[in-house]
């Protein structure tokens, strides 16, 4: 059945025809302006054959018109005949734009389907009744400063899908304090010791999930509890011994004081961004900061050394500190704002951790999980 622009939309051949009868041309007569034969027009004509580029041009000549008349006369006839794309097109569309879902097909989050199926399956990722109820999808939403972005939505959801999958012995609070006490620092001085870590902290009845960032979502960490149970969430996006170190620490602190049990305490950037920060914030970098080079010692060395800091001199007081040089680089860089210092100490550890942990999602493998 023609559609309406169908049934008024003539093929272009029907335009000339008027034109030619305006100038009291006949067949013949355009042919022998156009110099070619009468076959060579005659499909045109007859709605059996396009305008092509260079018949356009030749028309437009013909004519004394521009050629983009007749050019344009068969684009518009060829649209109008095309075939309505299908409405999966709009809905694929509209979820590319708000999350990266090739990128969520490709690493095993969602599976390959129907756009229809899509979306059944961005519900129950998002644990949420309908599309409108994810951040994005909802047109009417306002987004505030510091709210995290889809993407970065999704990999927290990713995160707590994962630590949904796993078990761990009851929570211990004492357990976890012990270990960022005494255990923990014990690992500092050797970046193979970060292996330990999956195990040391199961044994303190927290679920430890790594999860890779999805592409343009900056994130390091989060801390929430499920069922009263912590969660540490990272994605290892600065493969440094130094931010795995201070994340971690940083997402202990949140647990320990019990941060996130009401609403998740999401960190987008914990590598030297100069932004405002609430006061739980500020106590998880304050102890993470400690943790890697205590402040006073540092503080003092730095007041001593000043202004030269040689790296002879960094490497005999991380000597004295027990921590690996990453560490205590890791700290100068962010007091001094030098995050050009010593960035060869800055060694990577992701390749030491992933095989180890039970829960690390992404760089190639899955975690499987059902929706």
């Amino acid at each position: 059945m023609a559609t309406m622009a169908q049934s008024w939309l003539k093929h272009p051949g029907h335009y000339i025809k008027e034109e030619m009868e305006e100038r009291g041309w006949s067949q013949r007569d355009l042919a022998f302006i156009l110099g070619v034969s009468e076959q060579a027009i005659n499909p045109i004509l007859n709605g059996k054959r396009g305008i092509s580029p260079e018949m356009a041009k030749a028309l437009g000549e013909a004519f004394d018109v521009p050629a983009e008349f007749f050019a344009n006369l068969q684009q518009a006839h060829d649209l109008a005949l095309a075939r309505i794309p299908d409405a999966s097109v709009a809905v694929r569309r509209n979820m590319q734009t708000v999350l990266p879902i090739r990128e969520m097909i490709k690493r095993g989050w969602l599976e390959q389907s129907d756009a229809t199926m899509l979306q059944a399956q961005l519900t129950r990722f998002f644990d949420a009744q309908n599309l409108g109820e994810i951040p994005g999808f909802a047109h009417a939403a306002k987004r505030t400063a510091g709210e995290i972005s889809p993407a970065q939505y999704a990999w927290l959801h990713r995160v707590r899908q994962i630590a949904r999958s796993i078990s761990v012995p009851a929570y211990s609070e004492k357990a976890l304090r012990e270990a960022v006490s005494k255990e923990l620092p014990s690992l500092l001085y050797a970046p193979d010791e970060v292996r330990q870590v999956p195990r040391i902290l199961t044994q303190c009845g927290v679920k430890l999930v790594i999860v890779e960032k999805l592409p343009n979502a900056k994130i390091d960490g989060v801390c929430f509890w499920l069922d009263g149970v912590p969660v540490i969430g990272m994605s290892l996006q600065h493969d440094r011994i130094d931010n795995f170190w201070f994340v971690l620490r940083h997402e202990c602190e949140h647990v320990l004081n019990e941060h996130g049990k009401e609403k998740e305490m999401v960190d987008v950037d914990l590598d030297g961004a100069a932004i405002p920060i609430s006061e739980e914030e500020r106590i998880a970098n304050d102890a993470a900061s400690d943790f890697c080079a205590p402040s006073q010692k540092l503080d003092v060395w730095l007041q001593r050394k000043g202004p030269y800091y040689y790296e002879r001199d960094v490497l005999a007081f991380s000597r004295t500190l027990e921590r690996h040089p990453g560490l205590v680089v890791g700290q100068i860089r962010r007091k001094l704002n030098r995050y050009d210092y010593l960035t060869r100490y800055l060694v990577k550890i992701r390749h030491f951790v992933l095989p180890v942990s039970m829960a690390a999602d992404g760089w190639g493998q899955t975690v499987p999980v059902s929706l």
